[in-house]
This record gives structure tokens, sequence and C-alpha cells, in this order.
């Protein structure tokens, strides 16, 4: 099989190998999957780099990238039903604590991480619903059902964040987004009530007068440290903020006070560890999204595998309208 490797942390460019590897074959309890797309997420592009705190060397002598993708089963091991030979399939967690990823043109993984396409899903939305997508259903629903709330989703024209103004919109929320330039429309066209700049130097205080003076119910955050007290402000009691990033500030500082005396719940999301009976709920609602036609996935930009690092270094530039897939067959 073809993949693009690396053995070493740095840029793109400089690390990322597209290199001839054998075809794995499916242990037992594992599929075999011929890739179509994969999915190149943040997190993929921190790992590469060697971004993340503490992390000094790669947990692997060689690694092939990537957890998001979708494909087609091509065998499988011994426990799986041959009958999942052919199907379509959308993968998670494709190189979470394992050094083989989707940027292949094969991937073995355990069974149940190969989830089946539901019809007239394209590959493209399928490699899109691994991390952004299980992230802003969880983010959105993790506490339950959400209509006749009100959500504010912070960051709401990024990849997770459109996402999640979708889900809530469809899950009978009333919609607040935060974006800034072209996002908004892209935030407001996704289904948001009002988006408001969150430039906006009394950023509180247009939240509350988008929500007619009341507080919000829940929030989605891609940036707790820099929003958290903005959301001190604005969330009611007993309500809810479900936090997927803070990039900005990864050592917040914030005051008890005020959230002690609302009973906020702070709900710090990392969706490769999503316990099994929380992940299966994510993903039902998600395919429900898709089924009723309340879900598109934007894409931003496709490579080819040879391409990869460009991929890379688009998602390192950010300002994104969408996804940035790898086309594996190209």
């Amino acid at each position: 099989m073809q993949a693009i490797s690396y053995s070493t942390f740095g840029p793109a460019s400089d690390v990322l190998e597209l290199t001839d590897m054998p075809t794995p074959s499916a242990a037992p309890g594992e599929v075999l999957v011929r890739t179509v797309y994969s999915g190149v997420n943040p997190s993929d592009v921190k790992a590469r780099s060697g971004a993340r705190p503490g992390v000094t060397k790669p947990p692997f002598d060689r690694i092939i990238p990537h957890s998001d993708g979708s494909g087609v089963i091509e065998a499988v091991g011994n426990g799986v039903s041959t009958d999942r030979i052919g199907k379509r399939v959308w993968i998670w967690n494709g190189q979470w604590q394992r050094p083989f990823g989707t940027a292949a043109t094969h991937i073995c993984l355990p069974s149940e991480q190969a989830v089946d396409l539901p019809d007239g899903v394209s590959f493209e939305t399928g490699a899109v619903l691994g991390i952004p997508g299980l992230t802003a259903c969880h983010a959105v629903f993790g506490s339950g059902d959400v209509a006749g709330q009100t959500v504010l989703i912070h960051g709401g024209a990024g990849t997770v964040g459109l996402l999640a103004v979708q889900l809530a919109k469809w899950g009978g929320a009333k919609v607040i987004a935060t974006a800034r330039g072209d996002g908004m429309k892209a935030a407001q066209d996704a289904g948001a009530d009002p988006v408001i700049d969150y430039s906006d130097g009394a950023l509180a205080t247009a939240i509350l007068a988008a929500n007619d003076g009341n507080l919000v119910d829940r929030i989605v955050d891609v940036e707790f440290g820099v929003n958290i007290a903005t959301n001190a402000e604005v969330i009611a009691p007993n309500g809810t903020i479900a936090a997927y990033g803070s990039a900005k500030n990864m050592t917040p500082e914030l005051a008890f006070g005020p959230l002690l005396f609302k009973a906020v719940t702070i709900d710090i999301l990392l969706i490769y560890l999503l316990p099994p009976a929380q992940r299966a709920a994510a993903i039902t609602r998600l395919h429900a999204a898709l089924d009723q036609g309340a879900l598109t996935c934007p894409i931003a930009e496709t490579f080819a595998l040879a391409d990869c690092a460009a991929a890379h270094e688009a998602v390192e530039a950010g300002k994104r309208a969408g996804a940035v897939l790898v086309d594996v067959r190209k």
C-alpha cells in the first residue's frame, strides 16, 4: 500500500514522506478498509509537529497520521461477519494510540471503529464525522435534548462550530453564534439565529441582548480560556459549558464564585475518550441529522496523497471555510 508517514517531529514538508508499505491484514475483530478520503484535523497537525505538552518524541518508530477517514471494507478478521465486506464506512480514532492512521490506501482497525456510512452520504462527508462530527454532536447533546433551550456556540464558523450550529438548530434550540469576518455569514447560513462578532468589546452584553436579556442554557466553546469570563456572565444557573478547545490560552484562570453560585457544569471534551454509550448516542444522532437533511459538512480543500504536507499546512494556516481532506486514491 501507499502511505504518508513520519518518524520524527517537524514541519510537514520536512518530515512527511510518501512511502510504499506492506498492506496489513485484519487481525481477529478487525476490518481492513480501503481508504477513500483521510480527514486532516488540528490534532493531527499538532501530533506531527510535536506540539503536544510533554511529548518529546513520536510514540512509535513510524507513524501514519490522521484519525478520520472513509472508505470500503475490503476484508475482515476472525470474529467479524463477512457481510461487512464491501460496506461503505467512516472511521473514528484511526490513529489514536496506534501507529497507523488513515493517510494511506489501507487501514486495519477494530470493526466498531468502521461505522457503516448511511445511504446517500458521501465519502467526503464520512471523513468529517469522526473528530469534528462527534465533537460537535456531543458538545451540543452531551446533557440530552436541547429543544427550547438557548445554545451559544463560540467559533461558529469553524468546522466543529458549523456542525454544532446545524445540530443545535436541528435539535430545536435557539442558536447564538460568535464568529468574525466572512465567518459571520457562514454561521448565519448554517442556522445561527443571531451571529455576533467575537471581537466586540462588550461581547457578554451583545450575547444577552441577542437573547432578549435572558441567560443562555448551554455554551459550546472552542476557546475556553479566552471566553471563560464572558461565559460566566452569560450562562444560566445549572447551565453547561462544553469546551473542546483552548489553544489561545492553555492555562486559564477563572473566577470560581460566579460559576459556583450558578452551579455551572464545565464539561471538557476529548472526543477520543468518549465512553462507548455516549459515542453510540452521538453516532445515532449524527446519522439521524444526515438522514433528515439537517447536516452538511463543508469541505474547504482536498489534496492528493502525495500533497499531504500541503494539507497539513492548510490546517495550520487556519481561517478555513470547512474541513481539509486527502484523497488517498490520487
